[in-house]
């Protein structure tokens, strides 16, 4: 495998981006299997460019999976394998930063071991989870799933839970959430929490307890040792 590290979370909004979403058959990156595979090219926050595949996962998907996103045995049998798409897919991202809902913890496991296990490369595109934005830029929430968003900011969430509609809405609402918060602080720099970003890795800087009292370290340590006093 290449000698290269993955990518590291960023918290600040960007430009240009690939907005992606993968549906699977469970919640473990380590057994289930990524069924379906999506991703909007946006440039200038407009999306230039769409890619979309299901994906045959080689096994039956569970019951739970398919009534969660809709995605049967009999739609994904005469599919392609993650193996051959997610090769594909990297290409269509190429150098691009990465955003979607909930993929520090979900969807971003499953893109690093299918390209580790099926493509012997390390995916070192940085990433920008909008889950974690959200509950910066919308306390007011008392949820922050990606149809909580769209229905706060009135964006229609038909077709939630596959791939395609969700990239569509949670484009929507990562372009939403930044006029949001410069609209707040016109004077700042562009990002959704420009106090807190670390000047070296562009990660998420977060309040630590040390031996000497509280200071700001960087969320991506230990790749990132930038720490900042309070």
């Amino acid at each position: 495998m290449e000698k290269r590290q993955r990518g590291k979370r960023r918290a600040e909004y960007i430009d240009d981006y690939v907005v992606f979403d993968l549906e699977t058959t469970g919640l473990s990156p380590l057994t289930d299997k990524i069924i379906e595979l999506s991703g909007l090219k946006v440039k200038a926050g407009k999306v230039v460019e769409t890619f979309s595949t299901l994906v045959n996962p080689g096994r039956p998907i569970p019951y739970g999976a398919t009534a969660i996103n809709g995605i049967t045995d009999d739609m994904v049998k005469d599919s392609p394998s993650i193996h051959q798409v997610l090769g594909k897919f990297l290409d269509f991202v190429g150098d691009f930063v990465l955003v979607g809902h909930n993929i520090h913890t979900f969807d971003m496991k499953f893109i690093y071991i299918a390209a580790e296990e099926g493509l012997g490369r390390a995916v070192a595109n940085d990433y920008i989870d909008t889950l974690y934005l959200a509950r910066k830029c919308l306390p007011e929430l008392s949820r922050h799933r990606l149809v909580d968003l769209a229905s706060h900011f009135k964006f229609s969430t038909q077709g939630a839970h596959r791939a395609l509609a969700d990239c569509q809405m949670n484009q929507k609402c990562y372009e939403a959430m930044a006029k949001l918060q410069k609209a707040k602080t016109p004077r700042q720099e562009k990002t959704l929490s420009s106090k807190l970003i670390c000047p070296r890795c562009k990660g998420e800087l977060i309040k630590r307890e040390g031996r000497y009292g509280s200071f700001y370290g960087c969320s991506n340590f230990p790749s990132c040792r930038y720490t900042k006093n309070i």
